[in-house]
């Protein structure tokens, strides 16, 4: 069940990210005050994606260091197909640095999610070899 949601919440994500890069235009909800503050927005829509895609691909890999390779992977590769997508909207453009913005976002979650899958593990053994 869980594996099902987990996996059901991601694509759903997708399309959500799909559906706002077919719109003509998107008004940034928060003005930080600086020209570049939509990569803020692509690394962090891309930092949620890698954390639903870490919970999804860790019912088909254990290992972690694959786990969170095949999550920035995937959002990369998700994140160069919605450029492209872009380019064919009337009103949006591709932007290598969106690509590149939407990966940072992935690779920063993907590294705090390892450092906590990290973290648990360590302190699991540590709990188990005492008791």
């Amino acid at each position: 069940m869980i594996k099902t949601l987990d996996f059901t919440l991601l694509l759903f994500y997708c399309l959500f990210i799909y559906w706002l890069s077919d719109q003509t235009s998107l008004k940034e909800p928060f003005d930080f005050g600086f020209d570049t503050q939509d990569k803020l927005y692509h690394a962090g829509a891309y930092s949620i994606m890698a954390l639903l895609a870490w919970r999804s691909f860790k019912h088909l890999v254990s290992t972690p260091i694959i786990l969170g390779l095949s999550s920035i992977a995937f959002c990369s590769l998700y994140g160069l197909s919605d450029e492209w997508h872009q380019s064919f909207v009337v009103g949006r453009e591709s932007d290598v640095a969106d690509w590149v913005a939407d990966t940072s976002g992935s690779v920063l979650a993907v590294l705090l999610l390892y450092k906590l899958h990290k973290g648990f593990v360590t302190k699991g053994e540590s709990h188990m070899a005492k008791g």
